[in-house]
């Protein structure tokens, strides 16, 4: 089942076990099952500390539980985590074998206190890469807490049920049987939800800060290369970031980082995570900043009001809250987001297997979606406003090689159809014509660009009329002492290496206005002058 690479990888890895675990098997005879038997037995090889036994009485099959024995320690998977949860498997081994997690002693700590009963079901699917952190944030939570069950099931092996409970995006995350949330979450975010004084308490930590040098808002490529280069010059940094890697946590394949001939998304975002904890830098997670206070005055303190009550002062401020993806802004879109509408291929296109779905939108991104799509579900449409695709041509032709994929290009969303619970078609109007149609289908990939994310900033710093903050060839802002970087400013071409570059310049910026503000003078220096 695994290759020999694999393999020595895992038993290396095993070999950190402290505690005999358990591998319990709930199998039929089917060719799925067969596979994770395969899977289960080359681990149960690779270390003396792992047994096998497959007399499992999951109502889900092929699945299997990972116990610490003697105890009731365990963690389930309802499906075979290969692909992009190999390393939740890894990682789900290794904590139930007795290995301490990678996580700060507090978080441990605040898992452990969390009181009540958690059954947690988390729907994903092989080829998600925003999955793997929302299962494994879970299945630790899971290790540290006996009042915490969690079982992680693969949607594509189990469609039917996928189909009864409406699952139409990943990871959909169920609690006691009552949807919880969608999306990539992070083992903070998940306890903060449950833990009720989590957030009054964070406040307070927040507003106790001494006042930075400089403020890093967002934790994408743009604010890693600015708070790695304020840091590197001595000066007290800090980054309030809603989540550390930003968009880039949202890209799979990334061919263009020059000297990386191919990563992926999260890979980068953890490289630059670390890298930044290289420094002293504090970074301040799950922080979404809501309103920008100037300065009352020359080298004045800048405050950043964040949205859990808190507030964060700077001498300097560098905005990088880059982009989301845009809506289509039709009705219908809200209303059945993550329920036939989505935003992510990679993602959600395991669950729509077999039917009919469109993408919307005829650059790279939309193109590169359609050609993902094709291989997996029954027909692809995909729609482009303007008179022709502006993907590159060479993804441009893959397209026209695929039999179930069909283009409409001058074609103006106007509508996402549904029947109160799901998508059901799709309208739009003909711009060479004016004429209405509609197409039959049930998924709708929106992949329209990116939109910034500058409302909170309206009425503080200039902005253009994309709503991009405008920035001088220094990263300088309209503020005094407020800089920007990457996506969310007006530099042309959005592109990760870009945005990096614009860090490291505002960076350098905001270093230069610090050093050049009048030097405050004591009393004490005053009386000895």
């Amino acid at each position: 089942m695994l290759d020999n690479d694999l393999k020595e990888q895992l038993r290396a890895y095993l070999e950190r076990v402290t505690h005999p675990i358990e591998l319990v098997a709930s199998v039929d005879e089917s060719a799925a099952s067969q596979e994770l038997l395969g899977l289960l037995r080359d681990i149960e090889s690779l270390s003396p500390k792992v047994s096998l036994r497959t007399n499992g009485h999951d109502a889900r099959k092929p699945s299997f539980a990972i116990t610490r024995s003697g105890t009731d320690v365990s963690v389930r998977f309802a499906g075979i985590p290969l692909g992009h949860e190999f390393t939740s498997l890894v990682l789900a081994l290794l904590q139930v074998g007795g290995h301490p997690p990678k996580a700060e002693p507090e978080l441990i700590e605040q898992v452990r206190n969390l009181e009540g009963e958690y059954v947690f079901e988390t729907f994903m699917s092989l080829s998600c890469h925003s999955c793997p952190d929302t299962v494994q944030a879970l299945n630790l939570m899971s290790v540290l807490n006996p009042n915490i069950k969690h079982v992680t099931i693969d949607g594509s092996l189990f469609q039917d049920e996928v189909n009864e409970r409406q699952v139409m995006a990943v990871p959909t995350v169920f609690l006691n049987g009552q949807p919880f949330d969608q999306g990539r979450m992070s083992i903070e975010q998940i306890v903060s939800r449950l833990d009720s004084g989590a957030a009054q308490r964070d406040a307070e930590k927040l507003n106790a800060k001494a006042p930075f040098e400089v403020l890093v808002v967002g934790g994408g490529p743009a604010g890693a290369a600015s708070a790695i280069y304020s840091a590197r010059k001595g000066i007290r940094t800090g980054v309030a970031a809603e989540r550390f890697g930003g968009q880039v946590l949202d890209t799979m394949a990334i061919e263009n980082f020059i000297s990386v001939s191919y990563t992926e998304g999260p890979k980068l975002a953890a490289s630059l995570e670390q890298h930044v904890h290289e420094y002293d830098v504090d970074v301040m997670n799950l922080q979404r900043a809501e309103q920008l206070i100037p300065a009352q005055e020359e080298g004045g303190l800048i405050e950043v009001r964040l949205a859990g009550g808190a507030s964060l002062k700077a001498k300097t401020v560098i905005l990088s809250t880059g982009a989301r993806w845009r809506n289509m802004n039709v009705p219908g879109e809200q209303e059945y987001r993550n329920k036939g509408v989505t935003y992510c291929p990679h993602c959600d296109g395991p669950l729509f297997k077999g039917k009919r779905v469109a993408v919307v939108g005829g650059g790279n991104s939309g193109v590169e979606a359609a050609i993902d799509l094709a291989g997996i579900v029954d027909h692809v449409t995909l729609f482009e406003f303007d008179s022709k695709l502006r993907a590159d041509e060479v993804l441009q032709r893959k397209l026209r090689s695929l039999p179930n994929v069909k283009v409409i290009v001058s074609a103006q969303t106007t509508e996402v159809l549904g029947d109160g619970n799901k998508v059901t078609g799709l309208a739009y109007t003909d711009r060479t014509n004016s004429q209405s149609q509609h197409v039959a289908l049930e998924g709708v990939f929106v992949q329209i660009g990116l939109l910034p994310n500058t409302e909170w900033l309206k009425g503080t710093v200039k902005l253009s009329p994309r709503g991009e903050i405008e920035v001088d060839a220094h990263g300088k802002t309209s503020v005094p002492g407020v800089f920007a970087a990457g996506d969310v400013t007006t530099t042309p071409y959005k592109q990760i290496v870009i945005a990096m570059g614009d860090g490291a310049k505002a960076a350098l910026s905001a270093f230069d206005y610090l050093i050049r503000l009048p030097v405050e003078v004591t009393e004490e220096e005053e009386m000895a002058a």
